[in-house]
C-alpha cells in the first residue's frame, strides 16, 4: 500500500469522526489496522512535517489533530 493512500485514510478517519478532533496514535491504528505501530508512527511524523497533521499536548499526554482543528490558534487570531 502506498504512503499517499495511507495518509489519505488517516485524514479521512479524522474527518469522519463526529465531535472528536484529537486522537492518540493507537486510535489511528483503527484507520490502518494492517500497519504496525512503528510504521504508523513514521507516516504520522511525515504528515506532521508536511503540515497535514499536528501534535496536541496537554502536558501529560500527546495526541494528533488536523491543523484546521487547532482551536488555540483560532482563539489567538
Amino acid at each position: 500500500m502506498a504512503n499517499e493512500e495511507i495518509k489519505q485514510r488517516i485524514i479521512d478517519f479524522f474527518k469522519k469522526s463526529k465531535g472528536k478532533t484529537k486522537f492518540y496514535l493507537s486510535d489511528l491504528q483503527k484507520a490502518v489496522p494492517e500497519l504496525k505501530k512503528r510504521e504508523l508512527k513514521k507516516i504520522t511524523t511525515e504528515m506532521i512535517e508536511e503540515g497535514t497533521l499536528m501534535y496536541y499536548s496537554t502536558g501529560s499526554t500527546t495526541m494528533l489533530q488536523l491543523p484546521e482543528d487547532d482551536v488555540d490558534a483560532k482563539v489567538k487570531e
